[in-house]
């Protein structure tokens, strides 16, 4: 690849990454809980600093790095760009780590002659061109990349650019290592792979255009589809595992004959039902490399047609997440529940498994230290003596918030967060009033005290402006944990009350966005696996247990306990199964709110019944975004008939950034919503990518088509339009082939349009969605149903003869009826 100004170097070889703990002393921190903060305007940088990153930045900040012997490369990685313009090792770490390591590239120059690059990074990183130091920088700043120009000698024909880089990682890292050309003499780019550069471009063209025959897996068989064979044989393994908080992996052997264009892999049903991402390592030749693709594991198909009876519901909720459910504390709940002698050895061996992230401190302890109270609390007579012992160590040497003493990277800032370490001080308090809670250096009585105060202050706030990650399907769930164990086991019925309170509301909220079991609708925070699913997603299963309809999937923090609370403990719920599943022939419902504080989003919720959308209104239009869908709607009654539209925060799919390709958007834009109708305008700048997207999921709905700026769809008696400002592309090969429309450039138009019909090209045809764009920047479109609707520049909506204004609305939220035009 010829070299232009502005083009990165894409190649890379990178050494095993060298980690070792970076601890230091015990101290506490100061600081709350900032249900803000991710709304920063500084390209996605969240302004908390722990004391770790403070001695880091003492220790590394505008210092180079000293001079290390070069590696042996011959156990390097090699990395294909994939589309990416740096090296990106970014991961999760639950505790503070340090990282050390080399990588490099080629430049291949016509001539020898002053070259001028620019290198990025996020820690510190010294670079040498041909074995020659010539450039150095340490920001030492937590996932912001800073970049530095610098000039180096190129001889004619191959260049080595070596980089020694380290970093911290506090749990989320973005470890990134850019290198970009300015100018200089001819050059390509090129590499340092222990192979010929034809078999490599080979590999290369053949892994870019590789992909899984589906996305959504029910009991079948899966097969890697080629679209470009291989140049050889290829054998290799795959780890196949859920999300960064998943404990549960398996690795499967797999073999590509030469010339082959595909290739079964495995059965599904071998899996988890879960998101799961298929990480290969494998040879061809003389190469090696490896490459990430997603897909959804569904047990629909051998699960039984859930029970009109709530009692039932419940007993199969509980009996399936002892069997089936993920390597977790909820899951270790509902076996001991179970109290069946398989069930109460699985339960022993998951504790055993959680604790020692527990007793470390790891970053999302509290997640898994809640369930184990209950467990504890509720079950101490079906567990073994000596492991009760271990948990009540962990118990009170435990850190409870960030004012005590402690040298981890726990996330105390976000509210759900923030709900579980109080929720754990109060509880572990009051059932251990005599003991002594080291970090913290009182008593159980006053520990209690300490998370009493903690909660109801929580409450003040969540009463006052509820969840700032709001609507997000990973984030109900975690709330939903902390309340339901206060509901079960508060001593106080003030909290209990107040508890019992919050989670109707919750729930009412599920109810209004949810659409015969799936949850639809703008979310706060959101990631791949918690969008690109049908079934697996924790909520879809709280919508089998409290009305019926759903499925279930192996990664839970909740559902156990809510179904113990209803079960035991008397939580009585309102009866919102008809708004959950709408089926009124006739009517819809639209509903309006707001959540967080300061009413910082305002959300549009519309549904009949077979089509839902929801958005968020006046929501930070043009700002960097992190995680937010700030879009999705669905069709028809099959739950992967999806659609959601974004700005992608990086190229690699199934990547560790936020926003990532999927999960949240680079930009984020204006998105206004009438009824069925919703019209999304991007503004992003670079160097956020050159394209916006769309979720469209072809081999899940009954027909579809693609014709220039219009695309439209059909899932039983539901159908979607999208029509866009310039020509749209499904992409046929690659991780997302044949689910992902594209739509080149930053500044984009986007319109949905929703609607009943088993006609979908007479929909298609009525339906023109053309956008007028007014000077005063109002958007107009002339609908065949609703007549003309007006987009404002201000937020308000018209149409019909009715104003919707997003200022207008409440936290409490309205809900209205109106007739179904059709």
């Amino acid at each position: 690849m010829v070299l232009y100004p502005g083009s990165p170097v894409p190649y890379w070889q990178v050494t095993s990454l060298e980690e070792s703990r970076y601890d230091v002393a015990d101290m506490p921190m100061e600081g709350e809980m900032d249900s803000t903060f991710f709304l920063t305007k500084e390209k996605n940088f969240i302004p908390h600093t722990y004391p770790c990153r403070t001695a880091y930045i003492e220790e590394r900040r505008g210092k180079e790095l000293p001079a290390r012997s070069f590696p042996d490369w011959s156990g390097a990685r090699n990395i294909l760009p994939g589309g990416s313009p740096f090296l990106d090792l970014s991961g999760f770490w639950f505790r503070a780590t340090q990282i050390r390591g080399w990588a490099r590239t080629a430049i291949v120059a016509d001539e020898a002659g002053l070259a001028r690059l620019r290198v990025g990074i996020c820690g510190a990183a010294k670079v040498y061109v041909n074995g020659a130091p010539v450039a150095w920088l340490s920001p030492a700043t937590r996932n912001a990349l800073d970049e530095l120009e610098f000039e180096a000698k190129l001889v004619a024909g191959h260049n080595e650019v070596a980089v020694q880089f380290e970093d911290l990682c506090e749990r989320d890292a973005v470890i990134r290592i850019a290198l970009t050309w300015i100018d200089g003499p001819r050059a390509r780019s090129g590499n340092c792979f222990p192979a010929p550069s034809q078999t490599v471009n080979a590999v290369e063209a053949a892994v870019d255009a590789m992909h899984l025959d589906r996305k959504f897996y029910d009991d079948r068989d899966i097969w890697l589809v080629l679209p470009v064979a291989f140049p050889g044989a290829v054998t290799g393994r795959i780890r196949v595992a859920g999300h960064f908080m998943s404990h549960d992996h398996d690795d499967v052997p797999f073999d590509i004959p030469a010339g082959a264009d595909r290739v079964r892999l495995a059965v599904s049903n071998d899996f988890p039902a879960d998101y799961r991402y298929f990480e290969m390592s494998f040879q061809c030749g003389d190469f090696a490399t490896e490459a990430r693709l997603g897909a959804e594991v569904s047990w629909r198909s051998s699960t039984a047609q859930p029970s009109p009876d709530m009692a039932a519901r419940i007993a199969e909720t509980l009996e399936w997440i002892a069997r089936h459910a993920e390597t977790d504390t909820e899951t270790a709940l509902a076996c001991v529940a179970q109290g069946d002698d398989a069930s109460l050895n699985r339960a022993y061996d998951i504790i055993n498994t959680a604790l020692p992230g527990i007793e470390d401190c790891f970053d999302c302890a509290d997640f898994a230290l809640v369930p184990l109270l209950w467990t504890r609390i509720v079950y101490e007579d079906r567990l073994p003596a000596d492991l009760v012992k271990r948990i009540d160590a962990a118990i009170f040497e435990f850190r409870y918030w960030m004012d005590e003493p402690g040298n981890d990277v726990q996330w105390y800032f976000s509210e759900n967060h923030a709900l579980l370490f109080h929720t754990a001080t109060y509880l572990a308090g009051n059932h251990f009033p005599d003991a002594h809670f080291r970090r913290a250096d009182r008593s159980g009585t006053a520990h209690r005290k300490a998370g009493y105060d903690r909660l109801m202050a929580w409450f003040d706030h969540f009463e006052a402006a509820e969840m700032a990650e709001f609507n997000s399907g990973t984030y109900f769930p975690i709330d939903l944990k902390g309340l339901t164990a206060l509901f079960a086991l508060a001593p106080d019925d003030i909290i209990r009350n107040r508890a019992s309170r919050a989670i109707v509301r919750l729930i009412t909220m599920i109810a209004h966005s949810a659409h015969h079991g799936v949850i639809t609708g703008a979310q706060g925070r959101s990631y791949e696996h918690s969008l690109c699913v049908a079934d697996t997603l924790e909520l879809t299963g709280l919508a089998r247990l409290l009305w019926g309809k759903g499925q279930f999937g192996a990664h839970v923090n909740c559902l156990a306990q809510v179904a113990l609370a209803l079960r035991d403990y008397g939580l009585n719920l309102p009866d919102l199964a008809d708004i959950a599943c709408w089926e009124k022939p006739d009517a819809a419902q639209e509903w309006t709110f707001w959540q967080g504080e300061n009413a910082f989003c305002r959300l549009y919720h519309y549904k009949t019944s077979e089509t839902a959308m929801g958005s968020a209104a006046l929501y930070r239009w043009r700002d960097w975004g992190y995680q937010e869908t700030l879009i999705q709607a669905r069709i028809g009654r099959e739950p992967g008939a999806q659609l959601f539209i974004n700005h992608p925060g990086e190229i690699v799919q199934s990547g560790f950034g936020r926003p990532s390709f999927w999960g949240g958007s680079a930009s984020v834009p204006r998105v206004q919503q009438y009824r069925d109708l919703a019209i999304v305008r991007f503004e992003g700048v670079a160097p956020q990518p050159d394209f916006t997207h769309a979720w469209f999921p072809t081999p899940i709905f009954d027909e579809w088509q693609v014709d220039a700026n219009r695309a439209f769809a059909r899932s039983g008696a539901g159908a979607v339009l999208v029509s866009a400002s310039g020509p749209l592309e499904l992409v046929k090969t690659g991780s997302s082939a044949a689910h992902e429309l594209r739509l080149a450039g930053r500044d984009s138009i986007w319109v949905v349009r929703l609607g009943h019909t088993q006609d979908l090209s007479g929909f298609a045809s009525r339906h023109d969605l053309s956008v007028t764009a007014d000077d005063d920047g109002t958007y107009r479109i002339e609908d065949a149903d609703y007549g003309t609707v007006l987009f404002y520049a201000n937020g308000v909506v018209q149409a019909e003869g009715r104003t919707l204004d997003p200022m207008e609305w409440t936290l409490e939220g309205s809900r209205v009826e109106l007739p179904l035009i059709k």
